[in-house]
């Protein structure tokens, strides 16, 4: 008797410890696909990429892992785990996500993995917590299904940042304007067939024209940000090199004084908390995207876990977990619903 009762003690803590902060053990599961799952699911995502400070967009792809707490003293909390895929559109592209291609397989695609805790309270969503990671697909994969698809390739790759510079400096040179510097090489592939370099980047307005600068480190720039997406190709001829670049520039983006990136943020009609990522800094923020301080490193890819600023637990110090019961479908012994949920695109 004595063993059993120390069982169920056990089996209480343990049940403290692994639900989400404020929440008591009474939880009902869902279906992954269930409607309401993926509002929340899509929110989140939302969220994600309203929060991205480099690379690309993401997609919802599939739903794993679903279960809604009960809160004390009030609300529910969702517990998602969720999988995306890494979209053509830039973090600072205002074209909607929906519009958005997702990359395909074909193109050396990125997943990534995401957990989020979601508060719902009288019809409001506020997340507590998120952790993010992106992994590119295996080169082994890729190839078994696609021999001379080109690979992602380092950002500090000599042809990658050769491609860039020649790209930025023949993109200066065609502008009458504004002259612009780099921020960010967001992606780029070595392709075997012809020989060439692909190469994506973001590049940003200075106060600099681009006919009169003759020292490019004194360019500084603009108060009022533009940003810059580009696509170049540098192809490897016999008798030298050829690049070709289109640009497509965003409107300006204010920036207010005293900015801070980590200042609240929407998430629907609710508030949420925002705090920097975990580990030493590896750019400066200066708007909604960061500024590398050094040239790109060994990276193939910006990975959620760096290039997104996750939300901070904001649940009060009194909203303690208390022992409870699970939910009437879990104790009646009904088979929990099916998990994980549909995939949407391609699994990687």
């Amino acid at each position: 008797m004595k063993s059993l009762v120390l069982l169920l003690c056990l089996a209480q803590l343990w049940g403290c410890q692994s639900a989400p902060q404020g929440t008591g053990l009474g939880f009902r599961e869902l279906s992954c696909d269930d409607p309401e799952t993926e509002q929340v699911a899509l929110m989140a995502v939302d969220y994600l990429n309203k929060h991205l400070l480099q690379g690309f967009k993401q997609a919802l792809n599939q739903i794993d892992k679903v279960k809604v707490w009960s809160r004390r003293p009030y609300g529910e909390v969702y517990e998602l785990e969720v999988d995306t895929l890494e979209t053509t559109c830039h973090a600072l592209d205002p074209t909607p996500l929906t519009n958005c291609s997702v990359r395909q397989l074909t193109e050396h695609a990125v997943e990534g993995d995401c957990d989020f805790h979601i508060l719902k309270h009288e019809g409001q969503f506020t997340v507590l917590h998120t952790q993010c990671h992106s992994t590119p697909d295996s080169v082994e994969d890729v190839r078994k299904f696609c021999p001379n698809c080109p690979l992602l390739a380092r950002f500090n790759d000599t042809n990658v940042v050769r491609t860039v510079n020649t790209a930025l400096a023949a993109f200066n040179e065609q502008n009458n304007g504004t002259y612009f510097k780099l921020v960010e090489i967001s992606r780029a592939q070595n392709v075997p067939l012809p020989v060439s370099t692909l190469a994506e980047f973001v590049i940003a307005a200075t106060d600099c024209t681009a006919k009169q600068v003759t020292d490019p480190a004194k360019c500084n720039l603009l108060a009022e940000k533009q940003y810059g997406f580009c696509k170049a190709t540098l192809m490897h001829n016999l008798g030298g090199e050829e690049v070709s670049v289109a640009c497509k520039l965003f409107q300006t983006q204010p920036q207010p004084a005293n900015a801070n990136p980590a200042s609240p943020s929407p998430i629907g009609d609710q508030v949420v908390l925002a705090a920097p990522p975990a580990g030493p800094p590896a750019s400066v923020v200066v708007g909604p995207v960061a500024v590398p301080v050094q040239l790109p490193d060994h990276r193939t890819h910006h990975d959620l876990r760096h290039a997104f600023s996750p939300v901070a637990s904001v649940e009060s110090a009194s909203g303690e977990a208390k022992a409870g019961q699970p939910s009437a479908a879990g104790a009646a012994g009904i088979v929990p619903p099916m998990c994980p949920g549909r995939v949407r695109y391609f699994k990687i």
